[in-house]
């Protein structure tokens, strides 16, 4: 959930305060090359905390279907397996169009179109489309005393109800207007929360509104529907299978779209898989969705599928038909009868650091080089010693290194490179009774937990890919310099095994869940493990977790990892298109007119809030999702007509211009309008550098340097660098 940029203070108390589950005992060490993790847990240390024995027993709200392998946490289903406050069920899932609700009685449906908006238009605010019930779909008499998950796919999951006479299933997912069901017991019934309005009831189909909400129930063949106040019942002919579909709002003629989405109702999906390919002479991103689907009847394949808006923008080969739903996303649009599709989009690039363009000489060389004294001695400044704030120093020891090279400043760099190597190499060494700074392995979870860890990177499995980002960075810059160090003989495979747990890249690989933190549909990662909140999951800093994918593209390039690299550009392209949708709503369609701001700081599952975990300053809940600005950010600057309006909203709401994190807003500033951040910049210099960051070096090489290179477009595919022939990306001049 990611309250990662808490004030130092903040940091060092909740490291001191880690407490829960201590054994002592030399740790048994898992071997890595030279490098080694724990599998003992570490005196101290958390195991994920939730219901019952879930610590030791994550599979204990699943059934015996529910595949083998590690646990997936981070997703917007978690809630069913991580139990943390609902003992019994789940929170609210939502699944986009629809939400969903699991309790003892069956599958609550919402689809709510009409946002809940609080908090002010200049100061902290939130959207939410909140769970709304209209109606529980389940079988009659059904009283489970819990839901468990009987399985899952890329961006399914199948709950799973048993009261000991009555059973159902029910396959829901991003994007499926349908939800799916097995039951047996009993008949299928729904229960409205008010009285339904029924505008078709012809065989086995039957149409009813709820609330003003559109829905169309599917029997199998010879089935009907029984109509009785609330209670809409069916025998399903002895078949025990149904579906249920939303219709989007404003349809005029609810019947013909239910004939169509019809043909596919009894086609039930029962796998959903993504396969993504980057083909490095067009710079392109290929991704393909698909579906795999079981006919419960007939022969048919295809399904009714809803897309986000970062998949409908870079849609090819497939034309959605007109009417669209509602979503916290903004509209989703819809394609009837497919078992796939497949979306194009450009990687735009990344640097190691950017060009020193303008700081190679002069007033600004002078400049950097008395920064790089200031630092020399202390490159890796650790403010706390935990994976977060490690993670940040080590960052910044990199930006250090690789802005020293630049300049020619060879005793700063190899400074700053032995500083990450020392700090890199004791992290990823776990010697018998060792309690800090290591990595440990717990099988059960299939998770790797860095203590001292810090904001529940272990008791809630928060945060990985945050504080993973910064240390697989570091390690990258130190590839580049230090080969050796980065084989797998030394220590590249404890570099790996960061990767896995956080996103794991390698479907054969049953240590860790597959991409654990990045949600395929959705395309951004989510931050909490249980993401047990009534909104749903969440996430802060979307330009973390862009740091995490920056982090491989460059781990993959230095080290010759093509699957790694490759992955890193795939997560980093989908979720580039996303943060400008649902973070910055960068074509101003997504978000709900009233709610009155152009950024949020948190994305939930059922909305966005215009503030952070941690703070309500504007120049934090801006900068939450710019920091930590690196040669990976590029893409926080592709609508420079945006970036000023985010930035000027931030001096609205401020009342003045930034008063803290000003690196990273003139940073951030210099993407969209260089000639003002510069001016900024030196006009104050005497500002405190966000916590974490490497000094004032590298908000002043970064603005004079985007000044200087005047780009037409805000990418390292397109920047004119001076000096450069061409285009500088992935640390290659062409």
């Amino acid at each position: 959930m990611g309250s990662r940029a808490l004030v130092l203070a903040f940091a060092v108390a909740v490291v001191a305060g880690l407490g829960a589950v201590a054994l002592s005992g030399p740790a048994e060490a898992g071997t890595v090359g030279a490098g080694s993790y724990t599998e003992t847990l570490p005196a101290g240390g958390s195991l994920p905390v939730g219901c019952g024995d879930l610590a030791t027993n994550p599979r204990q709200f699943m059934t015996a279907n529910a595949p083998a392998g590690p646990v997936p946490t981070n997703d917007w289903w978690s809630s069913l397996v991580f139990k943390k406050f609902d003992c019994a069920y789940s929170e609210n899932l939502h699944a986009h169009p629809i939400s969903y609700d699991t309790t003892a009685g069956g599958l609550g449906f919402s689809y709510n179109t009409t946002p809940q908006i609080s908090g002010s238009a200049t100061g902290v605010g939130e959207y939410h489309y909140i769970y709304s019930e209209d109606f529980t779909a389940g079988v009659a008499g059904l009283n489970a005393p819990r839901t468990l998950v009987d399985g899952w796919t890329d961006w399914t999951v199948t709950p799973y109800w048993s009261d000991g006479t009555r059973t159902m299933k029910a396959t829901i997912g991003h994007g499926l207007p349908f939800a799916y069901f097995q039951i047996t017991g009993g008949n299928a019934q729904i229960t409205a929360k008010s009285t339904p309005t029924i505008w078709s009831n012809s065989g086995s189909r039957i149409g009813y509104s709820v609330a003003g909400k559109d829905y169309v129930a599917y029997a199998p063949t010879g089935a009907t529907w029984t109509v009785s106040g609330t209670v809409i019942t069916s025998t399903l002919a002895g078949k025990g299978y149904f579906s249920i579909a939303v219709l989007p709002t404003g349809v005029a003629d609810k019947v013909a779209l239910a004939d169509s989405y019809g043909a596919y109702a009894h086609n039930h999906v029962i796998g959903t898989r993504v396969s993504y390919a980057y083909d490095q002479a067009s710079s392109r991103v290929t991704t393909t969705y698909a579906y795999t689907t079981t006919a419960r009847e007939g022969s048919g394949t295809g399904t009714v599928i809803g897309l986000y808006p970062h998949q409908w923008r870079a849609l090819t080969g497939a034309t959605p038909i007109a009417p669209t739903y509602v979503t916290a996303r903004g509209a989703m649009k819809i394609l009837v009868g497919a078992s796939s599709y497949t979306t194009s989009a450009v990687f735009d690039g990344v640097l190691p650091e950017v060009p020193a363009v303008a700081t190679g000489t002069g007033t600004d060389l002078t400049t950097l080089n008395g920064y790089l004294d200031q630092v020399k001695d202390n490159p890796v400044n650790v403010l706390g010693n935990d994976t977060y704030w490690t993670g940040k120093a080590l960052g910044a020891g990199a930006r250090i290194a690789e802005i020293a090279d630049q300049l020619g400043r060879t005793d700063v760099r190899d400074t700053a490179l032995t500083a990450i190597r020392a700090k890199l190499t004791d992290w990823f060494t776990a010697t018998p009774g060792k309690a800090e700074k290591l990595f440990y392995y717990d099988k059960n979870w299939g998770t790797l937990i860095g203590y001292p860890a810090s904001y529940g990177s272990d008791a809630e499995l928060n945060d990985h890919h945050f504080h993973y980002g910064y240390f697989i960075a570091a390690a990258a810059t130190l590839a580049k310099f230090d080969p050796s160090w980065a084989t797998t003989a030394q220590y590249g495979g404890m570099v790996d095994l960061l990767i896995r747990d956080a996103n794991n890249y390698d479907r054969g690989d049953n240590r860790f869940p597959y991409l654990r933190d990045f949600d395929i549909y959705a395309g951004h990662d989510w931050a909490a493990g249980h993401g047990a909140f009534f909104a749903g999951n969440n996430q802060e800093s979307s330009s973390e977790g862009m740091n995490f994918a920056n982090g491989l593209i460059q781990w993959g390039q230095a080290t010759g990892n093509t699957a790694i690299r490759d992955a890193g550009i795939f997560i980093w392209t989908t979720q580039s298109a996303a943060i400008n949708e649902y973070w910055f709503d960068t074509h101003d369609e997504n978000f709900p007119a009233a709610f009155g701001h152009q950024t949020v700081g948190m994305v939930w599952g059922d909305g966005g809030a215009y503030s952070t975990w941690f703070a309500s300053a504007p120049e934090q809940i801006h900068g939450i999702n710019m920091l930590p600005v690196t040669g990976g950010h590029f893409y926080l600057g592709n609508d420079p007509a945006y970036v000023k309006r985010n930035y000027a909203e931030m001096v609205t709401n401020a009342g003045h211009e930034p008063a803290l994190w000003q690196d990273i807003a003139w940073q951030y500033l210099a993407l969209g309008d260089g000639d003002a951040a510069l001016a900024k910049l030196r006009a104050n210099p005497g500002y405190t550098p966000e916590e974490g960051r490497p000094g004032r070096i590298r908000s002043t090489g970064f603005v004079t340097s985007l000044r200087s290179a005047r780009p037409i477009a805000r990418s390292p595919r397109t920047i004119r660098w001076p000096g450069c022939s061409a285009r500088t990306e992935l640390g290659r001049t062409s």
